[in-house]
C-alpha cells in the first residue's frame, strides 16, 4: 500500500510566545461564536482560533484555541488553555475534557484515558468528549479503541472534519484501509481548506486509482 500521511498528529509550526500573547490580547476582536470557530480551525486558520479564547469564551472554543496552539507549536500555552476548562465544576464534562487533553500534553498518558472516559461518562452526547478519547488512545497505540471514538464523535457531529482525519489514521493504524478511505472521503468533504488536504488527496488517489 502507499505510504500514509507522514504526520499521525496534529502538525505543528513554530509560534513565538510573544506572537501569542497578542492574540490573546486582540482575542474580544474576534468571533466567539463555536461554530465560526470550528470552521477557522478546519481551515487551518489556527492563529485566528487561538486569538478567540478568552476566559469568557464557550468552552468549545477555548478548546479548539488549545488545540491551534498545539497546531503551532505550543505545547505550554496549549496545556494553559486546557489547564482553564480544568477549573470549571465537577459536574460539567468540558472539565475532564480539559484536563485530559491538559494531561496528554504532558504525556500522562494514564490519567488522561481516566478523565477523558469521565468526560464521556457524564456526557456521552458531547462530541469533544469523544474526539479528546480518540486522541488519548491515539497517542496511546490503542488503533481500534481511537477508531470507536473518532467514529462516535463524527457520528454525533458528521460536520466534525478532524473527527474523520484521525480516525481515518486510526482505521489505517488498525489495518482497515476500507474504513480509512471512508473516513479520509469525509475529511474531504467537509474541510476543503484543510492544510491536510493535498496529503489526504493524494492517499486517496493512490488507493482508489484516481
Amino acid at each position: 500500500m502507499t505510504r500514509l500521511l507522514s504526520a499521525t498528529a496534529p502538525s505543528v509550526r513554530t509560534f513565538s510566545t510573544i506572537a501569542i500573547a497578542c492574540l490573546v490580547l486582540t482575542g474580544p476582536a474576534f468571533a466567539q461564536d463555536p461554530a465560526q470557530v470550528q470552521r477557522w480551525f478546519e481551515s487551518g486558520r489556527f492563529q485566528q482560533v487561538a486569538a478567540a479564547a478568552s476566559p469568557e469564551a464557550p468552552p468549545e472554543v477555548r478548546y479548539l484555541a488549545g488545540q491551534s496552539l498545539l497546531k503551532q507549536n505550543a505545547p505550554a500555552q496549549a496545556a494553559e488553555v486546557f489547564a482553564g476548562l480544568a477549573t470549571l465544576p465537577e459536574s460539567n464534562p468540558w472539565r475532564f475534557i480539559g484536563r485530559a487533553a491538559e494531561l496528554l500534553v504532558q504525556n500522562q498518558f494514564d490519567d488522561a484515558l481516566a478523565n477523558a472516559r469521565q468526560a464521556v461518562a457524564l456526557n456521552g452526547d458531547l462530541t469533544e468528549a469523544h474526539y479528546e478519547l480518540g486522541l488519548v488512545h491515539f497517542w496511546r497505540s490503542e488503533w481500534a479503541e481511537a477508531a470507536q471514538a473518532f467514529t462516535r464523535a463524527a457520528a454525533l457531529n458528521p460536520r466534525f472534519a478532524y473527527a474523520h482525519y484521525y480516525g481515518g489514521l486510526a482505521q489505517s493504524k488498525a489495518g482497515r484501509p476500507d474504513l480509512m478511505a471512508t473516513e479520509f472521503e469525509a475529511f474531504l468533504r467537509t474541510a476543503p481548506e484543510a492544510p491536510e488536504r493535498a496529503e489526504v488527496t493524494q492517499v486517496m488517489r493512490s488507493i482508489r486509482g484516481r
